[in-house]
């Protein structure tokens, strides 16, 4: 553990502008610097550096963070390191804090900890294994290989993860970290035996969840680590954190259906591979994927399940399709995967195979023809129908007007009958992605409070103490706690952002960091701003209070105490709307 006052310290020392300045050249441009994002391709600068919040933000992909997410991020280093190189950098030295009691470690155990553990405990387990190194040989991986991506060897035996964790073993993290099961009778066993282990990591390299998979014929043959505080197998895609060079150099990643497909096209010099985790493509495995490259290859078998995860993956890469961005699909013969392919034709045939995968307009355009008979009306009708659901929701303008010709050609039309035929006024352009949406949002008043708040810290004291329970968000009442609490003691955002674990929460720091300054108010106004952001929450808080009871009121007979609550409320409202000051 790094201390956090260290953390503000190291944060305070760096100038992050100099830091990103060595690996990216920036423009300045007003009171930021800019330049094109390094974390995805793009030939217009969306990539924004703020000298005076230490903070970077890239409008196109989305990536942001501070001098030390930087690093991690574009270096692949984890937190501690990061940490380590940054304080190096700035001539201070790493702070070592004792090793806490045996006795008490189980308690403060992470999750984190744990799985390094197993994941530890499981590589031990492979060299004792002559079975596990005999498949892996068999599948033709070597020893170096199997180091690079940690897999291990989970034993026969019911208990095999005590002899790691002993009296920890009936320890409830476990079990919290997906590692162990106890069934209804309360007995304890390990969730992965006898099985070659695949640790699945996170973009810093934590390892967050394990595959599994048989040695024999056995079923499930392969097994994931459920659902954790951890682990989200829709978000995570395995391997990315050993692929993240080799796709950076190639600007392209493939992506697999399995472990062993990407592990076997590394070992034969294709590095730039990951799979999905036992579940569909997502539209969050989308953004991920292009924030790492702007060509996304789909590989997948060629029988009714891989067409089916490539139909899947096609709806989902849709509105996060840009016009300097390339989605392509590889159907491998029936009788081979990605792993198998490589093996038996070599690198240059599976780049071969890359170059000539099919665009997704043309997967589209037959997966909507399907078995169609466009010799017909009735085929052709057919044909612009089903193309409803996607080509509108493209959100690459000029791809989306190539497909729409093509589509015409097909259905024997003129370009303008088919786009109204799907609803679309000729020349109309796709309706913003997501993040274009949220770019655009009306500031709330508790977004204005917080803002006002970590400009100005200072302000801290002058906000009554139950003023949290006036926000509806529960991520926005934490950040006012945190905010109230820790910045007027002289810890920054920025650090209060590295500290943060809870993703809502540090989304929320997030913006409040890419939030622009111009639109706060000068010093003189500032206090009367604070009341008057108050006064309207509260407003807000009663005015929802009274539709509560009144929706109440519709349905049952109020008690004497609701009507009397009823009263006050509308005494309170009158009184805000007079201007007076609340008091909460």
């Amino acid at each position: 553990m790094i201390p956090e006052s260290f953390v503000q310290e190291v944060l305070a020392r760096v100038d992050i502008v100099d830091l990103i300045e060595r690996h990216v050249p920036l423009k300045k441009g007003g009171a930021n610097y800019a330049a094109c994002c390094p974390f995805h391709n793009e030939k217009s600068p969306s990539f924004t550096v703020s000298p005076s919040k230490q903070f970077y933000h890239c409008f196109g992909c989305g990536a942001h963070g501070t001098a030390i997410g930087f690093l991690m991020e574009y270096a692949g280093l984890s937190f501690p390191d990061a940490i380590k190189e940054l304080a190096q950098q700035v001539g201070l030295t790493v702070p070592e804090e004792d090793r806490p009691d045996p006795q008490k470690q189980a308690q403060s155990q992470s999750l984190l900890e744990i799985m390094a553990r197993a994941a530890k405990f499981y590589r031990d387990e492979l060299k004792k294994s002559h079975k596990a190194i005999n498949y892996l040989k068999g599948r033709g991986l070597t020893g170096e290989i199997a180091a690079r991506y940690g897999i291990g060897y989970a034993p026969e035996g019911w208990q095999g993860l005590r002899a790691v964790f002993g009296g920890q073993y009936e320890n409830a993290a476990l079990v919290e970290a997906g590692l162990v099961i106890t069934n209804d009778t309360g007995r304890r066993y390990d969730r992965f035996r006898d099985r070659v282990m695949f640790p699945i990591c996170d973009q810093r390299g934590n390892i967050i969840g394990f595959g599994g998979r048989v040695l024999g014929p056995d079923t499930p043959k392969y097994l994931n680590s459920p659902e954790t505080p951890l682990f989200e197998k829709g978000r995570e895609l395995y391997g990315l954190h050993q692929a993240r060079q080799a796709i950076r150099e190639s600007n392209t990643v493939v992506v697999t259906e399995g472990y062993m497909d990407v592990v076997a096209l590394a070992q034969f010099g294709f590095g730039a591979a990951v799979a999905t985790l036992g579940t569909a493509t997502t539209a969050t495995h989308i953004q991920k994927l292009f924030r790492q490259a702007e060509r996304v290859v789909f590989c997948f078998d060629g029988d009714k399940a891989g067409r089916k995860a490539a139909r899947r993956a096609l709806e989902n890469s849709l509105e996060h399709l840009a016009d300097d961005r390339a989605v392509r699909f590889l159907f491998l013969p029936a009788e081979h995967d990605p792993d198998s392919y490589i093996r038996e034709q070599g690198l240059v045939a599976f780049q071969r195979a890359l170059d000539n995968a099919m665009p997704l307009s043309d997967f589209m355009l037959r997966e909507l023809r399907g078995e169609l008979n466009l010799d017909t009306a009735e085929g052709r009708a057919r044909l612009v129908h089903e193309a409803k659901d996607w080509i509108p929701r493209m959100s690459a303008p000029i791809l989306r007007s190539q497909t729409l010709r093509l589509l015409a050609e097909h259905a024997g039309m003129d370009t303008a009958e088919v786009e109204r035929a799907l609803g679309l006024e000729p020349g109309k352009k796709p309706r913003p992605t997501p993040r274009r949406l949220e770019r655009q949002r009306v500031i709330t008043p508790a977004r204005q409070l917080l803002r006002l708040l970590c400009a100005r810290p200072a302000l801290c004291a002058e906000v009554p103490a139950q003023a949290g329970s006036l926000l509806e968000d529960e991520s926005e009442r934490d950040a006012l706690q945190l905010i109230c609490e820790r910045m007027v003691q002289g810890v920054s955002l920025n650090a209060l952002f590295e500290s943060q674990s809870d993703a809502g929460l540090r989304n929320l720091l997030a913006d409040l960091l890419t939030a622009s300054d111009e639109e706060l108010v000068s010093d003189e106004e500032a206090g009367e701003f604070l009341a008057d952001t108050l006064r309207t929450l509260q407003r807000n808080a009663v005015e929802r209070e009274i539709a509560a009871i009144t929706q109440r009121a519709s349905n049952v007979a109020l008690s004497s105490e609701e009507i009397q609550r009823y009263t006050s409320l509308l005494q309170q409202k009158q009184q805000l709307k007079t201007g007076q000051k609340p008091s909460v």
